[in-house]
C-alpha cells in the first residue's frame, strides 16, 4: 500500500514539474523580454498611465484592429496581452 502511494506522489509531481516547465518555456518562447527588467518597467508604467486614461504610442501601434473592431466589451486577458506584446517583444 505505501508503495502505490509512494508511486502516485511520484507520478504526481513528475506531471506538476512538466506542466510547470511546459509554462514557463511558452512564456519565455512568446515573449522572449519577460526576464529583462527593463522591460517589467515598460509594462508597470503602460499600467499606470492605463488607470490615468493616457496610452503610450507603443501600447498604442501593438493593438490589432481587429481587436478594435471587436466591440468595447474587452476580457482582461486580452489585455494583459497587448501590454505584454508592446514590452516583451
Amino acid at each position: 500500500m505505501f508503495m502505490l502511494i509512494s508511486k502516485i506522489k511520484v507520478i504526481f509531481m513528475r506531471v506538476f514539474l512538466f506542466i510547470l516547465l511546459g509554462f514557463f518555456a511558452g512564456l519565455s518562447l512568446s515573449w522572449p523580454g519577460i526576464l529583462i527588467p527593463g522591460n517589467w518597467k515598460c509594462f508597470n508604467e503602460i499600467i499606470a498611465k492605463s488607470s490615468e486614461d493616457k496610452i503610450s504610442f507603443k501600447a498604442a501601434l501593438e493593438i490589432s484592429p481587429s481587436f478594435l473592431l471587436k466591440g468595447k466589451n474587452k476580457k482582461t486577458s486580452s489585455k494583459i496581452r497587448i501590454v505584454a506584446d508592446a514590452c516583451f517583444r
